[in-house]
């Protein structure tokens, strides 16, 4: 494999540490690009990553105004994660500021990328682009899109922003739509279970049995690392290659945390009637509801195969998670 000066957005962040360092393993010439200097600072020692102090780029905030030159000098390949992914309260705002980031922000970056001479763009989507929910069949990269949340409509804009600047420019772009993604350093919903599950909460999902895709940290860099170095436009879905439900992810985050899983069955109409009266339908229907992913397209096209199992993945993140309580 030879060595390319990649751009990596997003580089503090939760899948940027990881790929950053499995870059880097690889032999590339990682540059890291980072909001601020002080997240990096508190937040962030890029240099265990083995990405050095002259190698890391703060862009500010990232918007249709964001000035990437710096960045982009001498750069062959972007993958870009950068975006606003947090949940904004208010609903009327949240369509609008999602698009300054999710939008706006890689149209900007695009824009300067191709004038650069950059050559590649590997964006980081999102299965949400595909809708919520699977009813018996899992999503493939023949499904007409159908976001419905301000996250996953600004990605599907995005990817359409990239792809009319590949038709115009002939810039190669790399669209990977991944479902939620676990491992250690993860955040979010994921992190407020295991905090859940550590202080013995009861949970009402023993009678759960839905069927989840997930994708692990180490599988997506993987992913990312072949479409760095593969030259290709298109755009793949991505997804470990067990299904889970609501219950058994519980059941194993609990083993990996050595704790006994606390559950409970409740009929799912009731969870249902519950949600409603609690306007938490969004919510139950995660719990509840099944996503499937085909990542077969990408298996066939480019030989990707996912490097851990679902459930090692899990065990992984859930021994970070008890270790990093314990420090």
């Amino acid at each position: 494999m030879s060595e390319k000066r990649i751009l990596v957005t997003g580089a503090n962040g939760f899948v940027g540490r990881a790929l950053c360092s499995a870059l880097r393993d690889q032999g590339h010439a990682v540059r890291a690009a980072v909001r601020t200097r002080s997240v990096l600072d508190d937040a962030l020692p890029l240099k265990s990553e083995g990405v050095s102090d002259e190698d890391v780029v703060e862009v500010g905030d990232i918007d249709g105004e964001t000035d990437w030159s710096d960045a982009l000098t001498g750069v062959q390949v972007v993958v870009h994660l950068a975006g606003r992914a947090h949940r904004i309260q208010d609903k009327a705002k949240a369509l609008s500021a999602y698009r300054v980031v999710n939008l706006d922000g890689t149209e900007n970056m695009t824009r300067q990328a191709v004038k650069s001479g950059v050559g590649r763009v590997v964006f980081v989507s999102s299965i949400k682009v595909n809708g919520e929910q699977t009813h018996g069949r899992p999503f493939t990269e023949d499904d007409p899109p159908g976001p419905e949340d301000p996250y996953g409509i600004t990605k599907w804009e995005a990817e359409q922003v990239l792809a009319e600047a590949s038709a115009a420019t002939g810039l190669e772009v790399t669209i990977l739509r991944p479902p939620l993604v676990h491992g250690p350093g993860v955040k979010g919903n994921l992190l407020r279970l295991m905090d859940g599950i550590r202080q013995g909460r009861t949970l009402p999902l023993g009678a759960v049995r839905n069927k989840r895709s997930m994708l692990g940290l180490e599988n997506l860099c993987s992913a990312l690392s072949l479409c760095v170095a593969h030259s290709t436009t298109g755009t793949y879905l991505l997804a470990d290659a067990e299904t889970i439900s609501s219950r058994d992810l519980v059941q194993i985050l609990a083993e990996g945390m050595d704790r006994k899983a606390k559950l409970f069955s409740v009929p799912v109409a009731w969870m249902e009637v519950a949600a409603k009266f609690a306007g938490r339908q969004s919510e139950f229907r995660r719990l509840t509801g099944s996503l499937e992913v085909d990542a077969g397209k990408i298996r066939r096209e480019l030989g990707w195969a996912p490097t851990k199992s679902l459930e090692d993945g899990l065990l992984d993140m859930a021994r970070w998670y008890m270790a990093a309580k314990a420090a």
